[in-house]
């Protein structure tokens, strides 16, 4: 059967051109070829056939357009002919000359002559044969390159053939190809992998981009907090996604640091080794070490990157330890560690510290391990910030094994495997080429060729390999193998595969695929090694079409969302464990590439027809600009239904078996065994073109009304549906939970009853769900195409959904009332459990992309994904979306929807999507909204099977639409006033209305009804009742000038109600609720609004409830929001603190002179006093203002306040300068205490609002004492006993005890060690330093104790959950089972579980270590003052561009107090009470006062290196008000972790200047220094604060040495001003000893020593300890800054967001109006102490030997010994030479001295030494202190011979043996246990030691002892008595009794003369002649110059 149309001729055209026909039926058009320059004839002769599958009806058209053809523009119309086909169809046979009809349907006089002809089978739909289906071979010939055919689809219009792009298709066939439908947002399985909670703020998504890892982007993630969405469960449509920007492929700000701290145990003799550390590209090097084994670098690294995550995460990090490089050569490399970014990035804390990377080479996997290497890696992304664990001197001996650099669960010894990459074959491949060259060539050789020349390319762990070309092919065939070898578990995530296109110029990516190694292996104990495959995995990139430069190329190389299916890649992965013993194993890791064997077609799959059926209910929200042109909507899965630019050429369906699916024609009839069925099915894939109307000035939408059109699609897919089927019921699973835990979440957020049980609830349900997953997933598992991972994915999958299942009913028992949080924090992570077991790495079918297409342009897109409309006739099985309508937001494609284009909804549609395989499509409509009839593509015989191109509905329901708006919050500044003017848009369906607009607020409260009417909703009315269409609200700022700003977005769903409900409770009249705005994936604020539809019955608008309430006249025809929905209001006071304003801004170039603040909530407000000179004093002189104003009485529905500041200008004139917005009043609500309870005096405390009645209630004395006593030492953690002591109990703690029998007590509990207990140290001895180390290490305790106790808890959890502790990996056990020891070991003798006990430390005395800054330990020093940052200008619309820190103009302080009126009278009655200052009792005055800062500064850790070299050359500057600081010419050289040690006193004066920045500048020789990072702190909070942090309270109280007082108040005198403030009663000293505060009693010593030794009895220490534990005194109580540094971030506004390093610093500030405080402490660094070491050699013993006797062949050795200090190679000294040593033995009595300066604190030797000849200073190297000694073997005329060497650390190396027998090898090993001592407690050791060498299997063996005394010395001692080196005087040493074998010499004078002058100038002798040989040359070049010069010129 077919219609054949002979077109003959064109006639009477008018001028001349180019001319080109189209041929049109049933929707698929031909294209004439083109007729070049004609005249008025056209003479096409050419034929179009169209093979059809159901009869043609008489009623059809044929359709011919002639066009005049243009190269560049579209082709413009000549005329068209239409024919109705009925004369054909009864006659078979016509020819007709007629005229055409122009596009008015006017005649003219052109005229066409054809012949039609309709060959009909007799009636019956048959199949027909292949030769009709290609048309006649004599046609074909002909026809191959004039018909170009185009689009399909009826949706084809005029010039929709892009300009020079020609394809070529044979008549009758048709390009179907499809785009996958993909995930226009990664799938509900990506979603939510995360703990947040339901809302995220921007940092998270970001950080949450880079969990998810995957590509998967955050807008992921659901939002149940768009509660109306989730509470009404729908059955006919699924949820929307609100989140629109895709974020993966956006760069961000990334920076990774590595320090390289040492080496140990490299394998080599003797080498000079170089660290070289690799990230992604970027090489750095450390410096050399020479001749050592175990080099100390301490060198810091910083790589800084800008870069997308995905790309971040894949690049390598490598660590490689290379030997004797230099200039000239690369040197060799012993071995190297890698490990990608994003392993790092997933540890705790983004980070690895001080571990242990082992090295291997990867060119020779059988030789072991090569080395370890110590360094600590960290990698940050912008708002990441990282716990840098304290930089102390780390002492602890470092245990290698315990400390890998691995992520936990990766065993410590991995194995070396290979990674078999099989890659089969590809499909479906776009052209990569333009057709320009294939025309003419094929012009030239008549062949017609693929336009790709595919390969794929391999990437894994920094190495890549790739297959061969296959030339000019769309369907490669590789059959190749890609090995790699690495260590296994690899630490890198991903494999990244690629097709990339051959190509002369430069090769493009065509597709790529991640495969994410943790998503098809499980490292369980039933786990299994990675494997995948053979799968075929789907490719998406950028659109098909093919252009030069494609702006979307990066989607192909797997940056960002793909748009478009690309290919499908057939492939497989497997992973073999190597035996490295076996000798055959080639050892070298390089990449091979390999034929493999082919696997059958049917191995991945039965080949089925599946079919795709989708149905455009609306399709609204177009933007305008694409609102001109008529608008088609195209779906595609793979290539089918794809017409653009889909198919490269069209190809048949192999029906034999072959199992290879591919595109199919699109006319034709389906599989023959369907043919009874009725007619063939002819896919649509697009709706026809329509064009838009206008909705609103933004937007347009179709008007489809009754008339819903259809799309289907036929496909052919390998049959994998088990595979989506179990992710699906996963992903069912995890929806509910999601859902049930946002809904608890939104619970307790918003202090809903009983939180607990709903979350029981989630978990009953999560638990059923698993174990039905048990029950389904394992059936109907056709064996031959399962993959190993198919059954290994479903075994761990069962295993871990079984024990989940009974976790999570273990759980639901234990969920109370106070362990909601914490449970709930448990079930997050089943959630991303099941996430992560939902993802599917083998696909199957593609995913689903919607088009938008206008002019034949793609616009916009959505992609769904396969599985989620798949359908099953198990409901769990089916996807989410399957039979649903869902609301897709279509998006702009790639890098065009960044940013602020990304924003704007494209277009928004209502989309039915139906996917399952052909033989189930009998209930594809069964989702469908009811109430419509199919409409058919042909009328005719037997198509009852056809599915509809359009619905027709009948059922329509009248409805009324109110949206109550009432207000928004928190909304985005769009103007450059920092304000918006906001409206709101609110959508539904076709309508749009808006609120009003309010002026220059981000808080508006509209309080406004719009009522949209004569809404018809198409469907049955109870189906409309559960599911609503969605409400879209947008939020826009209005601009006088240009068209308004898009600020944010969020979704509603109605409330609805039908004509025959009341409105009455409970769901009448709706509730306000609260809806996230969005802008992008950014919250943007929330409204407050309610939504109702009602339905309009038969009786009209009368029966619906009336719209009560006034019309607000002043604001124009304006409907409030009714009063049953707005909020319930009472009356409260707002006081406000008007304190001051900071740090004002220019404003328009002009200096803020006169400001004054303005506070406004909800309509009401209250202006501050004037402040008259900014610039003398910028407080206020009123400081309270208070005004009264409405508030709801659910404080969750409060409005915010705003503060705004304005300048008052002349003339009357206002200037906005920044304004704030105060989102929740909560914190500052004042509720008055509730009298009636027993002891409110000490429950109440006010919400941190102001001194709020500090001093309430009556000061009584309750008949209890608490007396607490407290020893001078304080406990470093307060006691635990107190805080729970109520007001009016008693309790006496233990009374004090005296210091010697605390000792006695120490002794004994520590038991019997081997050391004595340490002597306390010598006053003298001891500086500030020595306290601030020893708090450092108490520091650290603490850290490792509040660790211990987590993984504690944690186990405890686990035990918990029946989660058998057998889950732990090996390592971890023994990590638990190592803390459990220490703890055990800390336990004992832990008097009040409050001293932390470790080392036996000497009594010290302490201060305090923040690892942080001070303001976030006490909550920024707002307890009464707080600081409100004004903002202005624009929020940037690019994340990167503005941060909030630019928007920041100044800042305000003040306060406010916010409570009920009328308060309860006995408050105002209080002693004391000043009206004026109404809740804000007892505040400092604000006015100006003179202040002494002094500020020191400790040291600065990990500064981003600012020189060439990677260091920098840091010096302090300090800048406060007008004083600036810069202490330049103390700068410290080449150093990144400088310690300053300085103080700087300033004098400033508050308020004028109170901002204190601190900044590091890095010093150059030349050119300006610059800024590395500053740091600011307020002073002005900190001086004003009731913690009192002006001077940090001291642990005791001395009057001299290092622990000096430093306040100029006593602690007596302090403690007697806070009573006295806050009103408490005390202080009473006395019996001695005692003080009573209100109703505690504090005890502690009485006596102080004074510098002579003089005891005086003294109140200090018990005043001291009261002020210790001010906390829990009653009512004013709050905790004192202790004595303390603290560690501040030091930023750099260049890099926003990114530390810089850290500072330590604490500032003390002391009013002038006081006593003067004394000179400031000195914390200069300590300099290190000079000290000699004499090592004397006296014998060696066992020495192996080397050489061979030339003449007897005896072995024997020439030995000496070298020895020198780490650091100071170049000092190496060494011995004289024992020759011919035939035992081994060697007698040297040889001395060396090693003078060296050394810090005792931090263990280290310090050297200063210039770094090149260029440096222009020293630069300092601190190292730890360690001896080498090594034994060579001295060779005449080649290098000597290294035999051995031991290194010994002097603070612990072991104690040498007494004889040579006694030493052995394991002494040096630590394989047996021997006392270490240190030189500098012992000063003189000596022994005999092994010398150890690695032999050829790596293995340590012993070479060697040495005996040898070492003496350690102070330089003055040694200057008292010094001593010669080797040999020489004073005090020599006797010569060495040697045997005459040693010398020879008179036996053989030659011998002797060798040694003499060899050995000792061998190498000067060398060098002179080689420099005489160089100046001989150079004088015969002289000579001969003239000469020969003289020859040229003359040209002889």
């Amino acid at each position: 059967m077919a219609l054949i149309v002979h077109l003959k001729t064109i006639t009477e055209l008018k001028g001349k051109g180019d001319r080109i026909a189209k041929v049109t039926f049933r929707g698929h058009s031909f294209y004439s070829r083109v007729l070049e320059n004609c005249e008025d004839e056209a003479e096409f002769d050419e034929t179009f056939r169209w093979p059809v599958g159901s009869n043609v009806d008489g009623n059809e058209m044929l359709e011919i357009q002639v066009f005049n053809y243009s190269k560049v523009f579209s082709n413009k119309i000549i005329g068209t002919f239409r024919m109705v086909l009925q004369q054909v169809v009864e006659e078979g046979y016509l020819e007709v000359t007629d005229t055409l009809i122009d596009d008015n349907n006017a005649i003219i006089k052109t005229s066409i002559c054809v012949e039609v002809r309709y060959q009909a089978a007799d009636g019956t739909v048959g199949s027909w044969n292949d030769g009709e289906f290609l048309g006649d071979d004599s046609l074909q010939g002909e026809e191959k390159d004039s018909q170009e055919t185009d689009g399909l689809l009826p949706g084809s219009h005029r010039g929709s053939r892009q300009p020079g792009e020609k394809s070529f298709r044979r008549a009758g066939r048709s390009v179907f190809s499809a785009m996958k439908l993909g995930k226009s947002r990664p799938h509900k399985e990506e979603q939510q992998r995360q703990d947040e909670p339901a809302v995220l703020e921007m940092e998270d998504l970001d950080r949450l981009a880079i969990r998810l890892g995957d590509g998967l982007d955050p807008d992921s993630i659901s939002l149940a907090s768009v509660t109306a969405l989730t509470t009404n469960v729908s059955n006919k449509r699924s949820k929307p996604d609100i989140k629109m920007e895709p974020s993966a492929g956006r760069p961000m700000d990334f920076q990774v640091s590595i320090t390289v701290i040492e080496a140990r145990q490299l394998v080599g003799l003797n080498m000079d080794p170089v660290v070289c550390v690799e990230v992604g590209d970027d090489k750095k090097y450390t410096s050399m070490k020479e001749s050592t084994n175990c080099p100390y670098y301490n060198e810091y690294f910083v790589f800084d990157f800008h870069v997308s995550p995905d790309v971040m995460f894949d690049k390598i990090i490598r660590i490689s330890v290379i030997h004797s490089k230099n200039l000239l050569r690369s040197g060799t490399l012993v071995g190297s560690f890698k490990m990608d970014v994003g392993t790092v990035y997933l540890q705790p804390e983004h980070q690895f510290h001080h571990k242990w990377a082992i090295l291997s080479d990867p060119d020779d996997i059988s030789a072991g391990l090569k080395g370890y290497v110590k360094c600590d890696i960290a990698v940050v992304g912008k708002g990441d910030n990282i716990k840098t664990p304290h930089k102390a001197n780390e002492t602890e001996e470092d245990d290698i094994e315990g400390n890998l650099l691995l992520p936990e669960g990766v065993p410590a010894e991995r194995q070396w495997a290979r990674f078999y990459v099989k890659i089969y074959r590809a499909e479906g491949l776009p052209r990569m080429n333009t057709s320009l060259m294939a025309n003419v060539k094929k012009a030239f050789i008549g062949e017609n060729k693929d336009l790709v020349d595919p390969y794929v390319q391999v990437f894994f762990a920094g190495q890549k390999g790739k297959t061969s070309v296959q030339k000019s092919s769309y369907e490669p065939l590789w059959n190749e193998q890609i090995v790699f070898t690495d260590l296994f578990p690899p630490l890198c995530k991903r494999m990244k595969v690629q097709i990339r296109d051959s190509d002369k110029v430069n090769d493009v990516a065509i597709g790529t695929h991640f495969i994410d190694l943790r998503k098809i292996s499980n490292d369980g104990d039933k786990g299994f090694l990675p494997t995948l495959g053979p799968a075929w995995v789907n490719m998406y990139g950028s659109t098909r079409n093919y252009t030069l430069l494609d702006e979307h190329q990066d989607l192909n190389e797997g940056l960002g969302e793909g748009v478009s299916f690309r290919a499908r890649l057939m492939l497989s992965l497997a992973v073999e464990i190597l035996d490295t013993s076996n000798p055959e194993l080639t050892s070298s890791t390089e990449v091979q590439v390999e034929q493999a064997t082919p696997v059958s077609d049917s191995c991945t799959g039965k080949m089925e027809e599946f079919f795709l059926f989708g149905a455009f209910l609306e399709a609204s929200m177009i933007d305008r600009k694409n609102g001109d042109k008529p608008i088609t909507f195209e779906v595609t899965i793979g290539n089918y239904g794809n017409q653009v630019d889909g198919m490269s050429r069209p190809q048949r369906p192999r029906k034999k078996e072959s199992g290879d699916e591919e595109e199919v024609d699109l006319i034709q009839n389906s599989s023959d065994d369907e043919g009874d069925e009725g007619g063939d099915l002819v896919s649509v894939s697009s709706s026809p073109p329509m064009r838009p109307q206008i909705t609103d000035r933004n937007y347009f939408h179709l008007p489809y009304l009754d008339r819903k059109p259809c799309i289907y699609i036929k496909s052919w897919w390998q049959d994998q549906r088990r595979r989506l089927y179990n992710a699906n019921i996963m992903d069912h699973i995890a929806d509910k939970l999601e859902e049930g835990l946002n809904d608890v979440q939104e619970m307790i957020k918003t202090e809903k009853s009983y939180p607990e049980r709903r979350l029981r609830g989630v978990l009953e349900e999560l638990s059923c769900g698993c174990f039905r997953f048990l029950s389904l997933a394992d059936k109907d598992q056709s064996q031959s195409s399962r993959t190993r991972l198919d059954r290994e994915r479903l075994k761990s999958c069962m295993r871990e959904l079984e024990s989940m299942g009974q976790q999570a009913k273990a759980l639901r028992a234990q969920v109370k009332r106070h362990t909601v949080r914490d449970k709930l924090k448990l079930v997050q992570n089943f959630l991303q459990k099941l996430r992560f077991l939902a993802d599917e790495p083998q696909h199957s079918i593609p995913d689903v992309f919607i088009w938008m297409m206008s002019n034949n342009k793609r616009i916009a897109y959505a992609r769904v994904p396969s599985k989620d409309v798949l359908f099953s006739i198990v409901e769990e099985e089916a996807g989410k979306d399957c039979a649903k309508v869902k609301t897709l937001f279509l998006k702009l494609p790639g890098k065009r929807g960044f940013g602020s284009a990304g924003w704007t909804v494209q277009a928004k549609l209502e989309l039915y999507l139906w996917l399952g395989l052909n033989k189930q499509r009998k209930d594809f409509l069964c989702g469908l909204p009811c109430g419509f009839e199919e409409v058919k593509a042909a009328q005719g015989l037997g198509l009852q099977s056809f599915p509809p191109i359009s619905l027709c509905y009948t059922k329509k329901q009248a409805f009324q639409l109110r949206a109550h708006m009432y207000q928004a919050r928190s909304l985005f500044a769009a103007d450059s006033s920092g304000l918006s003017d906001p409206f709101a848009r609110v959508f539904f369906i076709t309508q749009s209305q808006c609120t009003e607009v309010l002026n220059e607020t981000l808080c508006p409260t509209w309080d406004q009804m719009l009522v949209f009417d004569n809404l018809e909703l198409y469907g049955e009315a109870h189906e409309l009742r559960d599911d609503p269409p969605i409400i879209v609200i947008e939020i826009y700022d209005q601009d006088t000038m240009g068209k308004a700003d898009f600020m944010g977005r969020t979704f509603a769903k109605p409330v609805v109600k039908m004509a025959d409900e009341d409105y009455c409770p409970p769901r009448f009249p709706p509730q306000l609720e609260y809806y996230q705005i969005y802008r992008g994936n950014a919250t943007a604020g929330d409204l407050l609004a309610a939504f109702e539809l009602l339905q309009i019955g038969p009786a009209g608008k009368a029966d619906l409830p009336p719209i009560n309430g006034p019309v607000d006249t002043d604001r124009g025809p304006i409907m409030p929001v009714p009063l049953g929905i707005r909020p319930v209001l009472s009356k409260y006071r707002i006081e406000v603190l008007f304190w001051g304003l900071r740090d004002l801004k220019r404003v328009n170039l002009a200096q803020v002179d006169r400001p004054r603040v303005d506070i406004e909530c909800a309509g009401r407000g209250v202006q501050s006093s004037l402040i008259h000179n900014y610039k003398k004093n910028p407080n206020f002189n009123t400081l309270v203002k208070w005004f009264e104003v409405d508030l709801p009485e659910n404080e969750l529905l409060h409005p915010p306040l705003n503060i705004r500041v304005v300048d008052c200008r002349a003339f009357g004139r206002y200037t906005l300068v920044g304004s704030h917005a105060v989102s929740s009043l909560r914190r500052f609500i004042y509720r008055p205490p509730d009298r009636s309870s027993p002891n409110w005096n000490t429950t109440v405390r006010p919400c941190r609002g102001g001194r709020v009645l500090f001093n309430g209630g009556p000061c009584y004395h309750p008949t209890g004492e608490i007396v607490i006593n407290m020893e001078p030492e304080v406990p470093v953690k307060k006691l635990e006993t107190m805080v729970k002591l109520d007001a009016s109990s008693e309790a006496v703690v233990k009374v004090d005890v005296t210091e010697e029998e605390k000792d006695k007590k120490k002794k004994k509990k520590k038991g019997t060690s081997e050391e004595p207990e340490e002597e306390e140290p010598d006053e003298s001895m001891l500086d500030w330093w020595s306290k601030y180390f020893a708090s450092i290490d108490t520091m650290k305790e603490q850290l490792k104790h509040q660790e211990a106790a987590a993984v504690d808890a944690e186990d405890k959890e686990e035990t918990d959950t029946e989660g058998p502790k057998g889950n732990m990996k090996g390592k971890e056990k023994a990590k638990v089972a190592k803390e459990e020891k220490k703890k055990k070991v800390q336990n004992q003798g832990q008097g009040q579980g409050s001293e932390v006990p470790e080392k036996k430390k000497p009594k010290i005395d302490e201060l305090k270590v923040y690892p942080k800054e001070l303001e976030s330990e006490f909550d920024n020093f707002e307890d009464w003052l707080h600081t409100f940052n004004l903002l202005r200008g624009k929020i940037g619309d690019d994340e990167d561009s503005s941060t909030e820190e630019e928007r920041i103009v100044g800042r305000f302080k003040g306060s406010l107090c916010v409570y009920k009126v009328p308060l309860p009278e006995d408050i105002s009655r209080e002693a004391g009470y000043d009206p004026t200052y109404g809740m804000f009792q007892g505040i400092p005055s604000n006015d100006p006062i003179n202040v002494l800062v002094r500020v020191y500064v400790v040291r600065a850790t990990d500064l981003h290196p600012a020189d060439i070299n990677g260091k920098a050359d840091p010096y302090i500057a300090i800048r406060l008000g007008k004083t600036d600081i810069r202490d330049k010419e103390n700068y410290i050289s080449k150093q990144l972790n400088p310690v300053f040690g300085k103080s700087f006193d300033i004098e400033a004066s508050f308020p004028m200047e109170s901002m204190l920045t601190v900044a590091v500048y890095d010093w150059d020789l030349v050119g300006t220094d610059d800024l590395i990072g500053e740091t600011k702190i307020d002073l002005e909070n900190r001086y004003y604060s009731k913690h009192r942090a002006t001077c940090g309270i001291a642990q005791t109280y001395s009057v001299h040495g290092y622990n000096i007082w430093r306040d100029p108040m006593k602690p007596t005198q302090i403690l007697s001003q806070l009573c006295k403030e806050g009103k408490v009663d005390g202080p009473h000293f006395g019996p001695p000893g005692r003080v009573k505060v209100a109703n505690r009693v504090f005890t502690g010593p009485s006596e102080i020593e004074d510098e002579n030794g003089q005891r005086k009895t003294t109140d200090e220490h018990v005043a001291l300890s009261a002020l210790r534990h001010w906390e829990d005194i009653p009512r004013v109580g709050c905790p004192l800054v202790p004595e303390h540094v603290e560690t501040r971030p030091l930023l750099n506004p260049d890099k926003p967001g990114i530390e810089q390093g850290r500072l330590e610093l604490w500032v003390d500030m002391f009013p002038m109006d006081m006593p003067a405080p004394g000179t400031p402490l000195d914390i200069s660094p300590r300099k290190p102490k000079k000290y000699e070491l004499r090592v004397i050699v006296w014998n060696t013993d066992e020495v192996v030997l080397e050489d061979d006797d030339f003449f007897t062949g005896e072995k024997s050795s020439d030995i000496f010994v070298r020895g020198w200090l780490k650091g100071q190679q170049e000092d190496k000294q060494d011995t004289d030479v024992h020759y011919h040593s035939l035992t081994g033995e060697g007698n040297f009595n040889w001395r060396y001295l090693f003078p060296f300066d050394y810090l005792a604190a931090e263990e280290k030797i310090v050297i200063s030494k210039k770094e090149s000849m260029f440096s222009w200073d020293e630069t300092e190297y601190k190292i730890p202190a360690r001896l080498t000694l090594q034994i060579w073997d001295a060779d005449h005329f080649s290098a000597d011979d290294f035999l051995g060497a031991i290194e010994l650390d002097l603070n612990r190396f072991p104690r040498g043996a007494k004889t040579a027998k006694q030493c052995s090898m394991e002494m040096a090993t630590g394989e047996v246990e021997v006392p270490l001592v240190s030189i500098f407690k012992q000063k003189r050791v000596k022994g005999w030691w092994p010398l150890l060498a690695r032999n050829e299997n790596d293995e340590f063996e012993l070479t060697g002892k040495v005996e040898a005394e070492l003496h350690l010395l102070t330089a003055e001692e040694a200057e008292k008595n010094p001593v010669g080196l080797a040999r020489n005087e004073p005090d020599p040493l006797e010569k060495p009794n040697r045997p005459d074998t040693a010398f020879v010499w008179f036996l053989n004078p030659l011998k002797s003369i060798k040694y003499l002058i060899c050995t000792r100038y061998k190498w000067l002798i060398i060098k002179i002649v080689l420099a005489l040989l160089g100046l001989l040359m150079l004088a015969l070049f002289l000579y001969s110059l003239p000469g020969y010069m003289v020859k040229k010129l003359l040209g002889a």
